[in-house]
């Protein structure tokens, strides 16, 4: 397995990483004894990083991970997860991520978690659901630093959603340690220039604002929540389809786009659309390690097999390229 050294942290991370989401649901709602079979072979595999949430299932995420890692008691695995303030602990910060992080080191069966990621959006002014810059830097920044100091977490972490200057602001602010980014064959914006009234979200070439920070890169939405499959078929224990990040505002619209990536199967450069997505993400240097959601053990093993493949070819990155400048223009 590729390892990675991890920004700043010194942290060395498989570039695979082991996604414990809701999307895939294997780890919400997957059999016990498939989810500590496969977690084991990841292991075997060489993947050290394992990424969770209290959100996922209401815990049960957290609860599944931590039964299976008690089990096995491997060595030097990397965890983490995150705390999504609601709007109604928004004046009581410090006291919520507390108790956020207590009860996630409960249900994990741990002492402290290596990255602890902010998983609201983040915008200038806040509003709804998300907070604002300040917000973060002001009162959610000192509440994890508190939280450091007492050996609760090594590793202060960002979700890298919502407004696209207001997350280069954070990022800047060179106070989080890892973030994790959006970054998919329909979106690739957070490593290069997007054309010109291309349908997505601009993330402004954020990997050069790691890059200089020192931030390690968590690849979310590799396979966009699932239509990079180019399929509409959903697992039975998979969430229903979610809400797109980044890209198209609707999912029929991502699959519709995926499906005309195909000619990258048909001309040979990766075995399935699956295959070249986790491919193609780990491609950018600047990426520590990618997340695959799943619903199955099989669909760990493609993961692995894509990555044991490598970073796609330059050749294939190119009529990537020319195949996604077809899709400039197109509503969004």
């Amino acid at each position: 397995m590729l390892m990675r050294t991890f920004g700043r942290t010194g942290m060395q991370v498989s570039v695979l990483g082991f996604g414990c989401g809701a999307v895939g649901g294997f780890m919400v709602r997957g059999d016990p004894a498939d989810q500590e079979r496969t977690i084991a072979r990841a292991i075997a595999a060489g993947v050290n990083y394992f990424d969770t949430a209290v959100q996922y299932g209401n815990g049960e995420s957290e609860k599944n991970l931590g039964r299976v890692l008690q089990r096995l008691k491997p060595a030097n695995v990397v965890v983490g997860t995150k705390v999504r303030l609601p709007t109604d602990d928004f004046g009581r910060v410090a006291d919520a991520v507390r108790i956020s992080l207590e009860g996630s080191l409960a249900r994990l069966a741990l002492e402290r978690v290596d990255i602890f990621h902010l998983h609201n959006a983040i915008t200038e002014n806040g509003g709804e659901a998300s907070l604002s810059v300040r917000q973060v830097l002001d009162d959610v920044v000192p509440a994890f630093e508190r939280l450091r100091e007492q050996g609760k977490i090594r590793f202060l972490g960002m979700t890298a959603i919502g407004d696209t200057a207001a997350l280069q602001q954070v990022v800047d602010a060179r106070v989080f340690d890892s973030a994790q980014i959006v970054y998919n064959m329909l979106n690739p914006s957070a490593a290069r220039d997007l054309p010109a009234d291309y349908p997505a979200q601009d993330y402004g070439r954020l990997f050069d604002h790691t890059r200089a920070a020192g931030v390690g890169v968590v690849g979310i939405r590799v396979l966009a929540g699932g239509a990079l499959s180019g399929s509409a078929e959903r697992h039975p224990i998979a969430g229903p389809a979610p809400e797109p990040i980044g890209s198209a505002m609707s999912y029929d619209a991502d699959i519709d786009r995926a499906r005309r990536l195909i000619p990258l199967v048909k001309e040979g450069f990766a075995a399935s659309l699956t295959e070249a997505a986790t491919r193609f993400a780990l491609s950018h240097p600047a990426m520590g390690t990618i997340l695959v959601g799943m619903a199955t053990p099989q669909q760990f093993e493609d993961a692995l097999a894509a990555v044991e493949k490598g970073p796609l070819s330059q050749a294939a990155l190119d009529r990537l390229y020319s195949l996604r400048q077809e899709f400039s223009g197109e509503p969004r």
